[in-house]
């Protein structure tokens, strides 16, 4: 296969992990007779500093013209200051809705070698096999009008939360297509007690349901959804829900796995072109000092190879061999108990394993 691959390493230690994931990438390549054409732009912190721009417009056509997109993470206290549109995370929100990746894919799943990782009992977490699908594109995080005003009572502010049917039917209806491919278990996560937006949501997600008889469908509010992810969290197989929810519940769900630098992502839309990120944040304060957790990275990558190019069995050959670095016992820092059998690496140490291990 030939396939052009889009690099943007972002900020922080997005820089030092996806540098892994893309190595994993190339390696795969080599082993199974590929050619990937990676071109690197910027995004976030780092291209306002060269560029004012959170996304400039030359990484927008590197994205445009590429089959996949690989992405570190954006942000930083450098750039906590001014508009939303003048700040990092905006070049990310910018990408998705340029390339109308309206749905996100967060699998959650427990790795044997990691279960006593989580700060949850083992018998809550060992099993939990899961995948947070949220909506991208639409709600609170793109609703207008937005702003703050200034009145008699003070400083007034406004953010708007629309949604189209045809946004909602959407996502729900990839919700069910993918428990088909699962183990047909959907759960829908609203607010319809309060939001009327959850209200329209709850409606046409069951008006889907009835094209799939074959998966069991509950609907669950979020606030139920988020304790039971905790104390319950092997009854989920496929959460489907808006963008705002979905973002919070993709980070509670990662106590599950004992870190953040566990969970991968994708980004995806009506194509096979898909973004693929590590969940975790930029992490300033261990930025450089080899201590960052490069598997999230290399998940991805993996989820990159599945999704976007086709090929399961080198995705599935990635995936082993975290399996495999984890069963020997390597753990970065945020993996670290202190227990039996640990042996204490830093990021370049585990993805240099990784690379061992594929093929």
């Amino acid at each position: 296969m030939r396939a052009k691959i889009a690099v943007l390493p972002g900020d922080g230690i997005g820089v030092e992990v996806v540098a892994w994931g893309a190595q994993v990438l190339q390696h795969v390549a080599a082993k199974y007779g590929h050619t990937f054409q990676v071109t690197e732009g910027s995004i976030g912190g780092i291209a306002i500093d060269t560029t004012g721009s959170p996304l400039p417009d030359a990484s927008l056509e590197i994205c445009r013209q590429a089959d996949a997109i690989l992405l570190g993470a954006v942000g930083g206290p450098k750039w906590d200051v001014g508009p939303p549109e003048a700040r990092p995370e905006y070049g990310l929100l910018r990408l998705r809705k340029e390339l109308r990746l309206y749905a996100n894919l967060r699998p959650v799943k427990t790795f044997p070698a990691l279960v006593d990782s989580s700060p949850l009992k083992r018998e809550i977490v060992d099993g939990t096999d899961l995948l947070v699908l949220r909506e991208l594109t639409g709600g609170l995080y793109f609703g207008r009008p937005r702003g703050r005003s200034v009145n008699k009572q003070g400083i007034r502010v406004k953010d708007t939360l629309t949604y189209t049917s045809g946004e909602m039917e959407r996502i729900i209806r990839l919700g069910f297509d993918l428990a088909r491919l699962r183990r047909k278990q959907l759960a829908s996560v609203d607010k319809a007690n309060v939001l009327a937006s959850s209200g329209l949501w709850r409606e046409i997600a069951e008006q889907v349901a009835a094209e799939y008889p074959d998966v069991e469908v509950e609907h669950i509010l979020v606030d139920a959804c988020a304790m039971h992810l905790i104390n319950d969290p092997q009854r989920f197989d496929v959460l489907v829900t808006e963008n705002m929810f979905g973002d919070i519940l993709s980070d509670e769900a990662s106590v599950l796995t004992g870190s953040l630098g566990m969970l991968p992502s994708a980004s995806l839309g009506r194509g096979r072109r898909g973004l693929y990120e590590p969940v975790h944040g930029t992490a300033p304060d261990i930025v450089g000092q080899d201590k960052a957790n490069p598997l999230a990275a290399i998940l991805s990558a993996g989820m990159l190879l599945r999704h976007s190019l086709g090929l399961d069995r080198e995705a599935a050959a990635v995936e082993g061999a975290v399996e495999d670095v984890l069963a020997a016992g390597f753990r970065t820092p945020d993996l670290a108990r202190g227990a039996t059998g640990e042996r204490p690496v830093g990021t370049q140490a585990m993805g240099e394993a990784v690379l061992a291990r594929i093929g």
